[in-house]
């Protein structure tokens, strides 16, 4: 079989329009490969059973015509539109806002688009609407960054028919889940506070009812307690700077405080600066550890010691397991839902400050 070359030896009006003067389809490239339709669509989607020769012909053929497959004639061909879905809360905060950066890049990579859905409210009807959006956009699969355990309920509920993958939740009804590994980061930052010295640590908790807060203020708790510290009743901010200075003031004001670990950075920045304003320098009165090691934490006065949490990673080992459900295959290592953290030491944490002469120890 013999293909004309796209060598300019025929001219370009003619190479990139068929008889009827419009742009080329996928049946004038049959013809002119001497193949059917169906060959040519199994071509377009890498299929195996086509031999070596056969897509040698149909390429030569799309080369020579100037033939684009559209996005959507891949999809009649797949049976796929490679178009995922991404619902989002609380969308402006550093963590859930660098993983949607993430997957949009992780998506780009593998050829999909990304239709994402940012709410503002988490209930149930509201997820629905959002489920069934992207359900109708013909969505081959969703991501949900869904860090409210209320919203994995609505989720388990909407009952989506493509796959789903859940990030920082715990989600019944066949979803998947990737998450970081808060327990461990808790334990982390609480344990090198108890290792410097101090005789408890505070904790600043996260909104009660969001999965991450929950499991750092259950480790929390845990780690004092299997050491033989005072367990301290928590407080609980909004994730905000100001909340972090408002309940910061709050712990300057007690001189028996001597290490805190709020569940974000913002919130650790709002205590560094209330510790700042009341006179109670850091580390040498106070130590504070953060979570999430935002870009702005090694830049702080002093610099902040932080719990990492690699966003990025998460990110991208949604898409991958997401994709791989589509597929319908399992990697030879299998994609791990718990994403490690690692803590970062900076100047914000020291040893306590020596007893006063006076006051009792």
């Amino acid at each position: 079989m013999t293909v004309t070359p796209d060598d300019g030896s025929v001219p370009k009006g003619r190479r990139r329009r068929n008889f009827a003067g419009a742009r080329p389809v996928m049946g004038d490239v049959a013809r002119l490969a001497g193949v059917s339709k169906q060959t040519v669509s199994r071509v377009l989607n890498d299929h195996p059973s086509v031999r070596p020769e056969t897509r040698e012909a149909v390429t030569a053929a799309m080369r020579a015509l100037g033939y684009r497959p559209s996005r959507s004639a891949r999809s009649l061909a797949s049976g796929r539109t490679r178009m995922l879905g991404v619902i989002s809360f609380d969308a402006a905060r550093y963590g859930p806002a660098s993983v949607l950066t993430a997957i949009n890049t992780a998506a780009q990579e593998a050829g999909y688009l990304v239709s994402s859905i940012a709410l503002d409210t988490a209930d149930r009807d509201t997820v629905a609407r959002a489920v069934q959006r992207l359900s109708a956009e013909g969505a081959d699969g969703v991501v949900a960054i869904a860090p409210q355990r209320w919203v994995g309920r609505a989720l388990a509920d909407a009952r989506l028919d493509s796959p789903l993958v859940v990030l920082e939740n715990d989600v019944e009804g066949g979803a998947s889940v990737i998450t970081a590994d808060s327990v461990t980061g808790a334990r982390l930052a609480t344990e090198h506070l108890l290792g410097l010295g101090h005789r408890t640590v505070h904790h600043l908790a996260g909104p009660s009812g969001w999965s991450s807060a929950d499991r750092r203020l259950a480790s929390w708790r845990e780690t004092l307690a299997r050491a033989g510290a005072e367990v301290p009743e928590p407080l609980f901010g909004d994730w905000s700077a100001d909340s972090g200075h408002d309940l910061g003031r709050v712990l300057a004001r007690r001189p028996d405080v001597t290490a805190v670990f709020a569940s974000n950075d913002q919130m650790a920045l709002g205590v560094l600066h209330a510790l700042h304003e009341a006179g109670r320098p850091v580390p040498e009165e106070v130590s504070v550890v953060g979570y999430d090691d935002i870009p702005e934490a090694a830049h702080l006065l002093p610099p902040l010691t932080t719990v990492r949490t690699d966003f990025a990673e998460i990110g991208a080992r949604s898409l991958r397991l997401l994709l791989n459900r589509l597929e319908g295959r399992t990697e030879p290592a299998p994609v791990e839902p718990l994403v490690p953290v690692e803590l970062v030491v900076r100047r914000s944490s020291g040893p306590p400050p020596a007893p006063r002469a006076g006051r009792r120890s």
